[in-house]
């Protein structure tokens, strides 16, 4: 089977033009900006306060989680005692992503209105019939089946209540049908069937509006409009499709169909006077094709370590061709921290910096942007971002929660300011911190200490002489890439839901300024892993009754997962991490709730919703890497939930029945779980297409090399490659090349494929 999966990697920059005036006139405001999914916020920006022009430059990377139609960015009026207001939005189709990626674009802000906000898609069946009346005439009657729906937005943060209208409309006819309101759901099964008489027969003499004649059947089409009751209030528009009757004729088919806006929907005659927006956007779609159509590239790639010389390697070329090594770096390194290859490459192009003459002196041992730097950069930010939770949660939200000024440059202090004190809080702040950081050591990663192991042995051996090297050559990345990073910006590695203000931000550089100053080793503490508030459906209740799910803060360390009524107050159910059987999601339709998951362990199952789909998948990944060495682990569980006496999945009636799904990881857990050794292969081969000019000038500057090797006056064209080897490096890059090749026609048989296959109404 062939599979498309798809990942966003996105960086964003915004910036409104000088018509932002228009919008806001003659006072400056407070802006911020959200990343949506259809309708779904999965990140946003600070706020920029007291402007007019907003500078937001911050970078946003994420995989999505699930299909979607609309990328979009709304631009918030921030609001203290009100609701924050929409100033407008841009809102790009998932196909035209690739129109701007890889540059920046000015958008035009769009107005938002709710004619314009649809999400979601309908599954219909179409058929035209020919029918034999009583008199031996013939007449049409078209069929339409309205199935289901899936994904369909939620109305004020809760599931709504939808509703289908099924019309056939044309010049003069428009015949409405209607089904039955769905209750609390965002994907409803309607399974309703619904007839239209399309002709009449020559002796049909009655008169009605829907007469028409045979050839106007090319102006008909089948219009389906999705609505929310809304009881008391007006009815919401969720979408609607339309479909050309004619693209039936006598055949009968069915397809799932994405909703789409109203026709007049977002579109103003004022759309300049919204200001404008900058963008930077990176999106790659990536067509992974059966594992062993990978067998040979990911074979090459994960021999590189045992290359010698390391420049000769599949994966150092890699690095060398691509425009940006972080663009090779990030597939590079998910592949070989799968296959368990990612220590010793490490250690080989980390040797190969060393034979740099730049590193002459000791304390520069690792402080530029090389390969092997941001190997381990990349690393780290997979490994160990929830080894930062444990360290620096606590502190950052102390610091976030209940700040103290902290300022000590006389020309920023404010009036009343007194910088003695000020001194004694950051001192506060950054001793904690360091603290913090010493005590830790014992919770970092195996993976981590293996390398910063092989890292300081390297150092010793290039520096004999400098007792203290091996150990800057650790505080070099500990310090100023991981830690000192992390503190300056907290929302970026998820400590923190959202920005902090600017005091708190100017408090955290600050400490982040004093940290990366030191550097130590020390012991264990235990810290907190996560902390968020999120609902969770109460033990024991029936399926019916507004006290089902409540508001909870849940805490995860890695002794025990616990949920608590307040933040910081005593726990009210405690699970410890080595009862944890499996952690999984669960199907929506169990309580009609998006974003659940379920904590399996000795009672009933623990069942939580999340706040968005990103949110949920993290919460998934910290809980299965806490529980990675549980012995117990379950091997397969129910999907969906056990109410009125069974499985809502299976149908069995024994609650403690054996699961009847295969677990997602029914072994131990650990950095793996995460990553999809094809796709990233696929990401590589993807570069090496794209980099295909630069592997034959490299081909050519091999031969070159092996037939002339007197000295060079002049500069070649490959001066900026690593070539140690001539040979070695022209082998490994003809089997590059073969690789891609034999990979480019399993690509084109697989688009041959999918186009021939496409039909009226698919996804």
């Amino acid at each position: 089977v062939q599979v498309l999966q798809e990942v966003v990697f996105m960086s964003l920059f915004f910036l409104f033009t000088d018509d932002a005036k228009h919008l806001v006139p003659n006072k400056m405001r407070d802006f911020f900006c959200t990343i949506n999914l259809d309708q779904e916020e999965v990140f946003r920006t600070q706020v920029v306060e007291k402007s007019l022009s907003p500078y937001f430059g911050e970078e946003f990377y994420f995989e999505i989680p699930r299909t979607f139609q609309w990328l979009s960015f709304y631009i918030y009026d921030k609001s203290v005692l009100q609701k924050d207001l929409r100033i407008g939005k841009v809102s790009i189709k998932k196909e035209d992503l690739c129109n701007y990626t890889g540059k920046e674009n000015w958008f035009m802000l769009q107005p938002v209105d709710s004619n314009s906000e649809v999400q979601g898609k309908v599954h219909l069946e179409l058929k035209l019939n020919e029918l034999i009346t009583d008199n031996g005439s013939v007449c049409q009657q078209l069929v339409v089946h309205i199935k289901e729906c899936h994904g369909l937005p939620l109305i004020n943060g809760q599931n709504c209540d939808p509703y289908a209208t099924v019309s056939l409309v044309g010049p003069s006819r428009n015949d409405q049908k209607k089904t039955k309101v769905k209750k609390k759901t965002s994907n409803p099964q309607f399974n309703e069937t619904f007839y239209f008489e399309v002709t009449r027969s020559s002796s049909y003499t009655k008169k009605s509006q829907f007469q028409v004649e045979e050839e106007d059947i090319e102006k008909l089409e089948v219009r389906v409009d999705l609505w929310n009751n809304g009881n008391l209030v007006q009815d919401v528009f969720l979408g609607e499709i339309k479909v050309p009757v004619k693209v039936l004729r006598n055949d009968s088919f069915q397809a799932w169909y994405l909703l789409q806006p109203k026709e007049n929907g977002n579109k103003s005659s004022k759309t300049d006077d919204l200001g404008s927006l900058r963008l930077n956007i990176c999106y790659t779609e990536d067509c992974v094709l059966p594992s062993e159509y990978y067998a040979s590239l990911r074979n090459l790639l994960l021999k590189s370590s045992d290359v010698q010389p390391i420049s000769a390697s599949a994966a150092y070329i890699l690095s060398e061709v691509c425009r940006d090594k972080y663009d090779a770096v990030l597939p590079l390194v998910r592949l070989l921290l799968h296959h368990h290859k990612l220590v010793p490459f490490v250690v080989a192009v980390a040797e190969l910096d060393l034979k740099d003459t730049q590193y002459v002196f000791p304390n520069t041992i690792f402080r530029g942007n090389s390969l092997a730097t941001r190997c381990v950069d990349e690393m780290m930010k997979i490994v160990g971002k929830h080894y930062l939770k444990v360290t620096l949660k606590p502190v950052i939200d102390e610091i976030c929660e209940s700040p103290k000024p902290c300022e000590i440059d006389p020309i920023k202090l404010r009036e009343g300011d007194n910088v003695e004190i000020n001194m004694e809080n950051l001192r506060y702040y950054v001793d904690k911190v360091f603290r913090e950081i010493v005590r830790s050591s014992i919770s970092c990663p195996t993976l981590m200490c293996d390398v910063f192991y092989s890292l300081r042995h390297l150092a010793a051996k290039r520096f004999p002489n400098d007792p203290h090297v091996q150990y800057s050559a650790v505080s070099s990345f500990v310090f100023l890439r991981f830690f000192a990073v992390a503190v300056v910006s907290p929302h970026t590695f998820h400590l923190r839901p959202h920005h902090p203000d600017a005091q708190t931000s100017r408090t955290l550089t600050l400490i982040s300024k004093a940290i990366q100053t030191l550097g130590s080793w020390g012991s264990l503490t235990k810290s907190k892993l996560v902390r968020l508030e999120m609902y969770k459906r109460a033990q024991g209740r029936t399926r019916i009754g507004k006290k089902n799910f409540k508001k909870r803060w849940f805490c995860l360390t890695s002794r025990e997962f616990t949920y608590h009524k307040q933040q910081d107050k005593e726990p009210i159910f405690t699970i410890p991490i080595k009862n944890i059987l499996a952690v999984e999601k669960l199907d929506e339709s169990s309580f009609n709730k998006k974003n659940m998951f379920q904590v399996l362990h000795g009672e009933k199952p623990l069942y939580i919703q999340a706040n968005n789909c990103v949110e949920a998948s993290e919460w998934i990944e910290a809980l299965c890497r806490v529980t990675r060495c549980n012995q117990k682990r379950l091997s397969f569980y129910h999907p969906s939930a056990f109410l009125n006496g069974n499985w809502l999945c299976c149908k069995a009636t024994i609650e403690n029945s054996v699961g009847c799904a295969r677990c997602t990881a029914d072994v131990p857990a650990d950095t793996q779980i995460e990553i999809d050794g094809d796709r990233e292969t696929e990401r590589i081969y993807s570069l090496f297409t794209i980099n295909r000019s630069k592997l034959q000038k490299l081909e050519e500057a091999c031969g070159s090399i092996a037939v002339y090797q007197g000295p060079r006056k002049e500069p070649d064209d490959y001066s900026n490659f690593t070539i140690e080897d001539s040979v070695a490096t022209f082998h490994t890059l003809q089997q590059i090349i073969d690789i891609v090749e034999k990979l480019d026609e399993s690509h084109e048989k697989y688009q041959k494929k999918r186009s021939s296959s496409a039909k009226y109404g698919s996804e």
